[in-house]
């Protein structure tokens, strides 16, 4: 059996919007639904009953995403009914596997055409209620948030194993001898790097406003923040010694993102030039408490698979849940250039929507490597409870 080639025709994104902000009012599928809608007009050549599979990632699916998110998206878009969807879930990481999902489909000739993408209103994420043991209880009952983080934890998990993700932060600081003005430094970079690319019009190719929402750059961008400002914020998991402030820390987010993958087949279809083409995914695991350094083999592992190196990069997404997290990663690849590194801003500026966020990298990369007209990209997020993701693109 032969393998194909696997494209990425388009890709698209909503503007992100903050925790109960602009996109707060919109539920998580009509988010899914937009881009997914969007998508498919913007390749008018193309019969939407042509695509295969709809692939979706969603952290949550506790709430109004009701489950299998895609397959709602796919119904409240307006594809036709034969068209199916799944959900996946790898917590952060569930945008991106959402795309190696889809690719591994087509390469393997089952399918031709497929969308992926990823979806999450933290916002609108909702509180839920564990079962009583017995019937008819008579005390109160404690609801947990499904927003973020671990929730009705099995208490046969290693305490060190859950901790709080911004605790995970503080020691993966705490490995790498990571300093409060590090982070706030890299804090400040990702602002200013997001703010110079709205205004200079290079997310205008892939973002798609919501309709009758007032929001068409990503909400949480703070074009006027300064190491001083950052420096007033107090740490939010260590009362002493603390490094990680709401500050160098990716906000809570909502939003959603979709990417049009084919082979050879669809891409005639479409009439359109692939924006780049996808070469080889990896996943790996690490101790749950250092989840932010998950990336760091699994960006090894798919360069190796793919024959790069660091240095065959032309740029690079990874995703910013911490500052901390991120220059830990950073300092584990010594031999590549950061420059590269999230030219357009990251997650600490843009937005950390938990499902959505690996879609967008990898949609960013393939919207980065058409302009350059050549290249090798490759997107990766770290992954609550201790797994990393990554994937080679290239042009």
């Amino acid at each position: 059996m032969s393998i194909r080639d696997v494209y990425i025709v388009d890709a698209v994104r909503t503007p992100i919007g903050k925790f109960g902000g602009a996109l707060a009012s919109v539920r998580p599928d009509d988010l899914a639904a937009h881009v997914v809608r969007a998508l498919v007009d913007r390749s008018p050549a193309l019969d939407p009953a042509r695509v295969d599979d709809v692939y979706f990632g969603d952290a949550n699916g506790a709430g109004e995403d009701n489950r299998d998110v895609a397959r709602m998206a796919v119904l409240l878009a307006g594809l036709p009914v034969s068209v199916p969807g799944v959900t996946v879930n790898r917590l952060c990481g569930s945008g991106l596997e959402a795309v190696v999902q889809a690719a591994r489909a087509i390469a393997l000739g089952d399918a031709s055409v497929a969308i992926a993408g990823g979806v999450e209103s933290m916002s609108r994420a909702p509180w839920v209620l564990q079962k009583p043991e017995r019937a008819f209880p008579a005390g109160h009952q404690q609801l947990h948030s499904t927003t973020l983080g671990w929730r009705m934890t099995n208490p046969k998990m290693p305490a060190e194993w859950t901790v709080a993700l911004g605790e995970g932060a503080e020691l993966v600081a705490d490995k790498h001898g990571l300093t409060r003005e590090q982070q706030d430094a890299f804090a400040l970079a990702s602002h200013r790097k997001a703010a110079e690319a709205w205004a200079k019009g290079l997310y205008d190719d892939e973002v798609v406003p919501y309709p009758g929402v007032e929001l068409t750059r990503d909400e949480c961008i703070r074009d006027s923040t300064s190491m001083e400002a950052l420096a007033k914020l107090k740490p939010a998991f260590r009362a002493e010694g603390g490094t990680v402030t709401p500050g160098n820390s990716s906000p809570l987010n909502d939003g959603a993102a979709a990417l049009l993958l084919v082979d050879e087949d669809g891409l005639r279809e479409t009439g359109r030039e692939p924006l780049a083409r996808i070469r080889t995914s990896a996943v790996t695991g690490i101790e749950p408490q250092l989840f932010g350094l998950g990336p760091v083999e699994a960006v090894r592992r798919a360069l190796g698979k793919a024959g790069r190196s660091f240095a065959d990069l032309t740029t690079f997404e990874l995703n910013e849940a911490f500052a901390a997290q991120a220059l830990g990663c950073l300092a584990e690849w010594p031999e590549l250039d950061p420059e590269i590194v999230n030219p357009r801003g990251g997650a600490v500026a843009l937005g950390h929507p938990l499902g959505a966020s690996g879609a967008r990298l990898a949609g960013s990369v393939a919207h980065q490597l058409a302009a350059a007209g050549s290249g090798t990209g490759l997107a990766a997020l770290c992954i609550g409870v201790g797994q990393g993701i990554a994937l080679v693109l290239e042009r």
